[in-house]
């Protein structure tokens, strides 16, 4: 049997985050979550880190330590927020306050520390602005080399963006910090909008969650069906999908550079995948074009059951 691979997950929750964090949590076995750490986002710092810790407390999953990170973009004092996640982040769905406590440290210190302390080094799932990982780069140079991939959500490398005409919301909260990293010499998997506006959700999967006698399933068909209202698509999740199964999708090697400034073209993905484009250019990621919808569908719901079949999740 394959080791679950160390993981920890970078995000700003935001429904697809809480999505994805389930689907990690249902997958133990195969991702050995080591850490959630939190940067503003779709809703501010404050209210990131309280709902990964709601998300924590509702699959029964407390040991998962949760780090705040960076409250505001490198270069700006506040960043844009996304409404697609109501005003709580978590489509109004009511959930108590968190039990899980916040840690002390810092979550560009803990991303260091916690990657120098596993053999190996860890895979690093940025699904918000890439904030806490650029600075954690930039603070401690060597980081890199106990990095073992960094899998990513955000950038929309071959078609329009979903914040601007031209970017993607992640990078365009952040696009300094998604150049740091795309410039990482990482090893990167890129999931922009270009395979997840692929991956809808049936508007029947969020409605049966909703109408079980389970509250845990209650709980994530609200957040689901208040989510897709506004957006169908499972942008996060599609990350941990692929460290469970990548053959659910398709790739193709590609340099993809970052626009900076502060117009509508600020994150846009520029991205070069031919040989006349590269020049002399090397690819410096894997840009994910394909998912099978239906396949993730059906991996999230395994994903789900597992996460109630093993004990754990939000009791009736």
């Amino acid at each position: 049997m394959t080791d679950a691979v160390p993981t920890i997950i970078d995000c700003d929750p935001g429904v697809d985050d809480a999505i994805a964090i389930l689907m990690a949590l249902g997958n133990r076995s195969m991702i050995d979550l080591r850490a959630i750490t939190c940067v503003a986002g779709n809703v501010p710092l404050s209210r990131t880190s309280a709902n990964a810790r709601r998300v924590l407390d509702l699959a029964g999953c407390t040991d998962v330590p949760v780090f705040d990170g960076c409250a505001h973009p490198i270069m700006t004092p506040e960043g844009r927020t996304s409404s697609a996640h109501g005003s709580d982040g978590l489509g109004g769905v009511d959930l108590p306050e968190p039990v899980t406590t916040i840690q002390p440290e810092h979550a560009i210190d803990a991303i260091n520390r916690i990657a120098r302390d596993t053999p190996g080094g860890i895979v690093l799932c940025p699904i918000g602005p890439m904030t806490n990982v650029a600075l954690a780069l930039l603070r401690y140079p060597d980081l890199k080399e106990h990095i073992r991939q960094i899998v990513l959500m955000g950038g929309a490398c071959f078609g329009p963006g979903n914040i601007t005409p031209f970017a993607e919301f992640n990078f365009h909260v952040d696009p300094h910090a998604a150049q740091i990293v795309m410039n990482s010499g990482i090893p990167i998997m890129l999931f922009g909008l270009d395979v997840t506006r692929q991956a809808l959700l049936n508007r029947s999967f969020s409605l049966d969650l909703a109408a079980s006698d389970n509250l845990f399933y209650q709980t994530v068909g609200q957040m689901l069906g208040a989510y897709e209202s506004r957006d169908p698509c499972l942008h996060d999740p599609c990350v941990i999908a692929w460290l469970i199964d990548p053959s659910l999708f398709q790739s193709v090697a590609a340099h993809v550079e970052i626009t900076l400034g502060k117009d509508d073209a600020a994150g846009q993905s520029v991205a070069r995948t031919s040989a006349k484009h590269l020049g002399e250019r090397h690819p410096n990621c894997e840009c994910v074009t394909h998912v099978d919808a239906v396949g993730l569908e059906t991996l999230l719901k395994r994903s789900l059951e597992q996460l109630v079949q093993s004990g754990v999740g939000r009791p009736d």
